[in-house]
This record gives C-alpha cells, sequence and structure tokens, in this order.
C-alpha cells in the first residue's frame, strides 16, 4: 500500500489524508493506483455516510509528482480516473484545503462534493508552462464546478488564485480561519452522517448526471418516488413529528 496517503473508516466516516508532506503530497503512479483502489472499496462500503480527503504540511496536493510523468502511457491517466472515482462515491465527499492546491491537486479538489479551506491558501495550475495538455475529464470538471471564463484563467492564463478568488469562483464553498478548520470539517462532516443515506445518494447521482449533461429523468423520478416508500422516510417523518434527531437505516 502507498505510503503517500493514510486511510481509515471511523463509524460512519471516513478519511483520506495526504502524508508526504516533504513532497507537497504530490502523488506517484503507483500511489494513484493505491488510491483508486482505496476509493473503490470504499464506494461499496454500505454503512460509510460521508468522506473526508485533507492532507499534512504547508500544501494540499501538488498533484502527479514530475518524476513519475516521464515514460507513462497518458492515454490511460490514473489520475483522471481516481477523480472519476472520487467524484462517483455514492456518499457526500468534502475536501479540506489546510495549505496550497496545485496542479492535479485541483481536480482531486474539485472531484469532490464540496471543499473547506483556510484562509491564506492559494492554487494554480501549471501544464501550459510545462507543455502538458490536461486531460479531459479534468479540464471538463472544472468548467462544470468553476465555468469557462475561471477555468481558463486558471489553464490558459496560469493565473494564481488567492483564497478570496478562490471563493468567489465557487472553488471554495467555505472560508474559515486556519484554526477554526478541523472543527469547522468535523461539524460538516456530523450533518452528512445525519442525513438519509439512500436520498443523499438519490439526489447525489441526479445532480452529478445534470451537471455532466447525462440526466436520466426517468429513473431520477423512480428513486423519488421509491423515497418515500422507504424506512427512511418512515423515520424522518417520526422524527419530526417526535421532535427529536433521526436514526436513519440506509433503508
Amino acid at each position: 500500500m502507498s505510503q503517500a496517503f493514510i486511510a481509515e473508516i471511523q463509524a460512519s466516516l471516513a478519511t483520506v489524508t495526504f502524508c508526504r508532506p516533504e513532497k507537497h503530497n504530490a502523488l506517484e503512479i503507483g500511489d494513484l493506483e493505491d488510491l483508486d483502489s482505496v476509493l473503490a472499496g470504499l464506494a461499496g462500503h454500505s454503512d460509510i455516510r460521508a468522506l473526508i480527503l485533507s492532507a499534512q504540511g504547508k500544501s494540499f496536493c501538488a498533484g502527479v509528482d514530475f518524476g513519475a510523468v516521464a515514460g507513462h502511457d497518458w492515454r490511460d491517466n490514473p489520475l483522471e480516473r481516481v477523480c472519476d472515482r472520487l467524484e462517483a462515491l455514492p456518499f457526500p465527499t468534502l475536501c479540506v484545503l489546510q495549505g496550497g492546491v496545485y496542479g492535479g491537486g485541483t481536480d482531486l479538489a474539485l472531484a469532490c462534493d464540496f471543499r473547506l479551506g483556510a484562509r491564506g491558501i492559494r492554487c494554480f495550475i501549471p501544464p501550459a508552462k510545462l507543455g502538458i495538455q490536461y486531460h479531459p475529464h479534468g479540464l471538463k470538471r472544472a468548467v462544470t464546478r468553476l465555468g469557462i471564463g475561471p477555468a481558463k484563467r486558471l489553464f490558459l492564463a496560469t493565473e494564481t488564485f488567492d483564497d478570496a478568488e478562490m471563493l468567489r469562483t465557487g472553488f471554495l464553498d467555505w472560508l474559515v480561519e486556519p484554526e477554526t478548520l478541523a472543527e469547522r470539517a468535523q461539524a460538516l462532516a456530523t450533518t452528512f452522517s445525519g442525513l438519509a443515506p439512500q436520498a443523499v445518494r438519490g439526489m447525489k447521482q441526479s445532480l452529478n448526471e445534470i451537471a455532466a449533461g447525462l440526466f436520466d429523468e426517468r429513473a431520477a423520478r423512480d428513486r423519488a418516488a421509491g423515497s418515500f416508500r422507504s424506512e427512511d422516510f418512515l423515520e424522518g417523518r417520526a422524527a419530526m413529528t417526535e421532535k427529536r434527531p433521526p436514526k436513519f437505516s440506509g433503508r
């Protein structure tokens, strides 16, 4: 298993933490393959209600290690596969940005449902300075998340976004003081874990399909109708009547 990250499951919360701060948490090919395998395993874990993706050190992630670039056949892009896998996870995912996010690290962040950042961070994407064309799904993801204008500023003008611009363009959903970052991340994870997992899973699928231009409205309607026949709906209605927190089973 890769030494570039630590993956853990505690109760209903999964965490993946990059832990190679001396290299700005850059990932090698083997790291990406291991991460893809871990994410695939998490996707099939029915008890997980949320994932936090975070990092140690001054940088969140610098993307792919330059030493790993030469000699690889990039028609099969392991970073692209990992980000696609991350985006498709059935439960809410939160990327916690304690430091700078660069290159492919931005795609990992944008592949998460939500991004929480600490004041003082920044991001930039340098492929155009290196003669590299970024992978298509990453370009599409940036346009979907940020809009065509901000995406072009990052990829074609190689502009650096500070924390305020990351918040303004929608790269960040929340921006907090560094000392409150961990507390806010835990509070958000607690919120996600308390929601009805089947309802969240179905709506996330529909929202992702809409963003990708692949919306199956009939399937979405079937999922919505089915939710009214679920045990979670009965529990949610009972909890509201009884003025207590619901205890959802995912059924």
